[in-house]
Order: C-alpha cells, then structure tokens, then sequence
C-alpha cells in the first residue's frame, strides 16, 4: 500500500508540534535579543545576565521532571494546552519586569533577605514563569509523535518538528529588534507572547489521540501500529493492566541514564549559543538591534539543514539493516564529529564576522541533528506511556547542564572582560561545547551498547536485575 493510500494526517500533527515550537523559541529568545541593550539599560553584569539565564534553565529543568508526569497523566491534548497557556503568559509578564521585581525586593526586605537589583529580580520571575510553561513542550511533542507515527518514522517527524526551534531562532532576530526599536522592549515580549494564544485554537480543534481521530483513515491507523509487536493471545497481558513506569523504576534502567546523559552533556551547548550569541556578536564585533538580525538569521537557517537531515540520516542505515536504535547511534556518532568546527570559530574570528557565524552555524545545526536522534531514542526504547516521562528526566538533566554551562560563562566573561581578554572567555567556552557530543555518545553507547525495549509493566511487574 502507497502512501497515498495510507493517508497523511499524521503529518498535519507534526506540522502542529512545528508551529509549537517555533513558538516555545521565539518566546524564549526575545530576552538574548534584547540583552545588549537591556544589560546597558539598567546596568547588568555579564553574571547579572547570567543569573537571569540561570533561572529559566533551572526552573525548566526542575519543570521538566514534572512535566513529563503530567503530560502522561493528562494526556498529549490537555497538557499541551495548559504549557503554552502559562508559557504565552510568562513571555508576556517581562513586560512587567520592574515593577515585579520592586514587589519581589519589598518582599525579601520584609522577611530580612537581601534584595538584588530590581531588573534583575523582576526578569527572574518572568523567566521563572515562561520556564515552567515551556518545559512542557518537548515532553508532549514526543509523546504526540511516538503516537502518530511508527518507529521508521518518528526520527524523521521529530526533526521536522523539532525544526521549529530553527524557525524559531530565525523570526526572532529578524521581528525582535524591529518591534523593540517601533514600540520599546515592552511591546517586544507582548507581541511574541501573544501568538501562542493562535496556536491553541488550532490544537483543541485538530489533535486527538489517534484511536479518537475521526479524520484519521483506519488504514493509516493500522499503519500508524505497524511495528506494534502482538504477543500470542496465551501471552496477552489485557490492557488496562499495563500502567506507567513510576520514576523510581525508570532511573533502574541504563536507558534512563544514557538518555539523561546525553542531554546533560549537549543541552547547554544549544542554550549558550541561544542566549550568549547576540552578547558574542556585541562584545567581539560590536553588533547590536537591528545589526544582528542578518548574521543570526543565516546562522540559525543553517540549523533546519541539521534538524532535517540529522531526522533522516538514521534511516539510511536502517534501510541496510540497521535496528531503529543502531541506526540511530550510528547516525549521533557521525553528527558528533562536526561540532569540532567550533574549534575555530575564535581563531579565524579575525577574518570576518563570517567565520564564525558559519562554523557556530555548523555546530548548531549538529545539535539539532543530534537533538532529533536524541529523543527518538526514548520512543524507541521505552513504552509509550512513560515515554513522556522519560523525557521530562533527561530534560532536567539537560536544563541543570544549561545553568552550568550559563554561570560557567558569565563568570567566565566577567573575569576574562576585566582583565580586557573577552576573546579568551569565548575560546574556552566555544572548546567545551566543540566536544560536549562526543563524550556524551561515548558513555551513551557504554551505557546501553545494544538496543533493549521495555515492555509496559504489568500489576506484578519488578524491574529487572539486568536493567539495574
């Protein structure tokens, strides 16, 4: 049977994750943005900038763990409407950053806690806000597509979906410093909250789980489960009492940990370049507003390359007989080599503010590639009830590597700034990201060296000894 046959509605899903989340990054960008002129503004030190980093990339992770929980328990629907309801409402909130961050201080006084700079109290609240919404993003898009589509797949959807970051990252710059320098840095944040709020409409009308879509053919459904594995009806477990893995069973298996790992290490290489780039450019180049708009447009369309590409590489060696999960490694340790380009990026940084924008690009574009793979692995791997929960373990272990990665580098800039080497700072951050992905595939594969499903645990399932 053709895909014509089949049916494609499984692809106006994916095509709704991708609007979700090129709206989960332009609402996460908006601060990195404005940051040069936001940091003169109202004094802020690099670790100032750091700090406020530090929160969202801290909260998200502790989010995260929650996130996958609810999203298995509400269901894809249900939580995808209520994380970007508060993540709409927490980009919005930076608008009213000072006078949050004067209640924030009147507060702490009250209780005998030293206060910290308004502006900088104010913005960690609203990041703190837009972070708890925003972690529930990457759970429930996983989930939706380890529903929607079949294993062969699923590598290829999620880097389409996950592409919208790219989209993301390159209407951001190019609207961002626009509406700021027309209507002020307020405006910036409400317009861009705003247009989650589209998105919801769209999602409640269109989505349902796939045995409740009525615009879903019964043969792209069967299509859907074709890699669904039924056990002689002897062996049959009836379904309600397969239940979901609890936290405790899932940080028994290696799989957890390599998944974790894996986000641990290379997260916060993506948030650096995120949130550190516009202040790179400014501080090296002193590029700012609407003069970074074209560098970093270039830069983060080259990363749709790696998010699509690296979503389809697998699938060339699964088509010489490579299982879903080996291809998949074989894919993440070919793309782990071009972060290494980064290496560069400081010592040609002379040349042009090219060079770097090119090789950073590169880089970029390897993490989305390597994202993609990442979280395809889960869905591989674990049941799809727990699936989402998986990946809210590896999403905290991947925001607790983004604040350290985030004050490693405010420190890092302020020391190397004072002694009037910046340039330095920026060659040992750009090294550590240049590396981050081959050590992590390397204790990934140590972890788990062959693909190993788990199954949907029964009412007397224990975790087996092997998976400790």
């Amino acid at each position: 049977m053709n895909q014509q046959q089949i049916g494609k509605y499984r692809w106006t899903v994916c095509a709704m994750l991708f609007f979700a989340t090129t709206v989960n990054y332009l609402d996460r960008q908006v601060l990195s943005l404005l940051a040069p002129d936001l940091s003169r503004q109202f004094g802020w030190t690099n670790s100032d900038y750091a700090n406020i980093t530090a929160v969202f990339q801290f909260v998200y992770a502790i989010s995260m763990l929650f996130a996958g929980r609810i999203v298995d328990r509400l269901g894809t629907k249900h939580a995808f409407i209520l994380a970007i309801t508060v993540w709409s409402i927490g980009a919005i909130v930076h608008a009213c950053a000072i006078p949050m961050g004067a209640g924030l201080n009147a507060v702490l006084g009250a209780v005998g806690i030293a206060a910290v700079p308004v502006s900088v109290a104010g913005f960690m609240i609203a990041r703190a806000i837009l972070a708890i919404g925003e972690a529930g993003n990457f759970p429930a898009a996983i989930k939706a597509t380890a529903e929607y589509f079949p294993k062969r797949e699923r590598s290829f959807a999620t880097g389409i979906f996950n592409s919208g970051a790219n989209i993301g990252a390159v209407l951001a710059p190019i609207s961002v410093p626009w509406i700021a320098a027309q209507w002020g840095w307020q405006m910036a944040f409400i317009a861009i909250g705003g247009i989650g709020f589209l998105w919801m409409g769209m999602w409640q009308f269109l989505y349902e789980k796939p045995e409740q879509q009525k615009r879903l053919s019964s043969a792209e459904l069967a299509y859907i489960n074709s890699d669904v594995v039924v056990a002689p009806a002897t062996e049959q477990v009836a379904a309600p009492s397969a239940r979901r893995l609890s936290w405790v069973e899932l940080l028994a298996y290696r799989q957890t940990w390599a998944f974790a790992f894996g986000k641990f290490m290379t997260d916060g290489v993506w948030w650096f370049f995120l949130f550190w780039l516009p202040k790179y450019l400014h501080a090296q180049y002193g590029m700012e507003k609407t003069a970074i708009m074209v560098p970093l447009a270039v830069l983060y369309s080259m990363t749709m390359v790696g998010s699509i590409g690296g979503g389809w590489l697998p699938t060339w060696f699964i088509n010489k007989g490579a299982s879903p999960y080996d291809g998949r490694m074989k894919a993440m340790l070919l793309i782990a080599v071009f972060p290494l380009v980064v290496l560069l990026a400081q010592p040609l940084g002379y040349i042009s503010v090219w060079v770097p924008v090119v090789l950073i690009g590169i880089g970029a574009s390897a993490h989305q590639a390597w994202s993609c793979n990442l979280f395809t692995t889960v869905s591989d791997m674990f049941p799809k009830n727990s699936v989402a929960s998986v990946v809210g373990i590896g999403g905290m272990a991947g925001g607790l590597g983004g604040v350290l990665i985030s004050k490693t580098g405010g420190w890092v800039f302020d020391y190397y700034g004072a002694l009037g080497q910046i340039q330095t700072g920026y060659t040992i951050m750009f090294a550590g990201c240049a590396v981050a992905y081959l050590l992590a595939w390397c204790v990934m594969k140590a972890l788990v060296p062959t693909h190993s499903e788990i199954e949907a645990p029964g009412p007397d399932f224990t975790v087996p000894a092997t998976a400790r």
